[in-house]
């Protein structure tokens, strides 16, 4: 009897010192991707406690520096204790401005000191379901690459599409899309970074420090950009280039789960939510002021990187559908 349990101790440490191994190895596999990630980071899932309850964000592979950006913030506890600052029924819930914080005075812009810009990852099979997770950005001519905010991000709210929203979300695509090639064109470009570029150094400044030379070089390269009237090119080249149309997949999602069509092609979509939809509405329905700021602030009180959770059967479905009929 006393031999037997030897035997079982001698077992029982040998089990014990193979798990540690095992943990040891698996601890040393998790290497550092980039500054403020991890190799483990990865393969989880973002969880995200608000006022109004617990969201679950998957993020895409296929947009690594997305990814990667924020996953670093969330691992830095950059969205602790930041306010949605815009928020809009029927349409998206957004978060990701520092200056919502408790100790901060809120500035709509941002805090400059800390914004900063990521390259556009706009993929073709990503789209603007509901639930979508997307990258806030500035438009129109100052923004010709599409380069999305590092910090703020929107979360699509919109339910069920028709005929006639679909149609008119598709007139609005291939606007932007053809206005994108217009102020893409090297000809116009060069104008327009010169006048951008002059009119944000001027902003910059106290207005007794500009210049008189400076306001008119700045009027004059705004002349330059506006006699190439965009908007008439622009008009040019929706009826010349090849019409983008819904992938017929995107079409039945919109169709059947909702979402914000319009935005696709033009804004960077990084993931999305797989549980907690429901705080998601609770949230895009408080009240809020014209400019769509919550009337009572509605927080992100923490949010961490968790174990990736088990996403069910019929989401799952939805999702290998769409993935594999692009």
């Amino acid at each position: 009897m006393e031999r037997l349990e030897i035997i079982k101790s001698i077992v029982m440490k040998f089990a014990l010192f193979i798990v540690g191994c095992f943990l040891v190895v698996l601890v040393g596999c998790d290497t550092k991707v980039e500054e403020g990630v991890m190799k483990s980071d990865l393969l989880k899932d973002v969880e995200m406690v608000t006022d109004y309850g617990t969201i679950i964000i998957r993020l895409s592979d296929e947009t690594p520096i997305h990814r990667n950006n924020f996953i670093k913030l969330v691992n830095q506890k950059f969205y602790d204790s930041i306010a949605f600052h815009r928020v809009i029924e029927n349409f998206v819930i957004q978060a990701g401005n520092s200056t919502t914080k408790p100790s901060k005075v809120f500035n709509g812009n941002g805090d400059p000191e800390v914004s900063y810009t990521i390259q556009a990852e706009i993929k073709p099979n990503l789209f603007h379901k509901r639930g979508a997770l997307g990258a806030a950005r500035t438009g129109h001519i100052s923004n010709r690459s599409r380069v999305s905010s590092g910090l703020q991000f929107y979360i699509v709210q919109r339910g069920l599409q028709v005929d006639s929203t679909l149609n008119k979300a598709s007139q609005r695509i291939n606007k932007q899309l053809a206005f994108n090639t217009v102020i893409n064109r090297p000809e116009i470009s060069t104008d327009i970074d010169a006048y951008i570029t002059l009119r944000e150094k001027l902003n910059a400044l106290k207005e007794d420090n500009i210049a008189t030379k400076d306001t008119v070089v700045l009027n004059t390269l705004k002349n330059k950009v506006d006699a190439y009237n965009i908007d008439s090119l622009t008009k040019n080249e929706v009826e010349q280039m090849k019409k983008y149309v819904f992938p017929k997949a995107h079409d039945e999602v919109y169709r059947t789960i909702g979402g914000t069509p319009h935005l696709d092609q033009n804004y960077t979509v990084f993931g999305e939510v797989v549980k907690g939809m429901n705080v998601v509405d609770s949230i895009a329905a408080v009240k809020t002021t014209k400019d769509g700021k919550p009337i009572k602030d509605v927080r992100i009180i923490s949010v961490q990187m968790i174990k990736r959770i088990a996403i069910e059967k019929q989401r799952q479905f939805n999702l290998d559908t769409v993935s594999n009929s692009i």
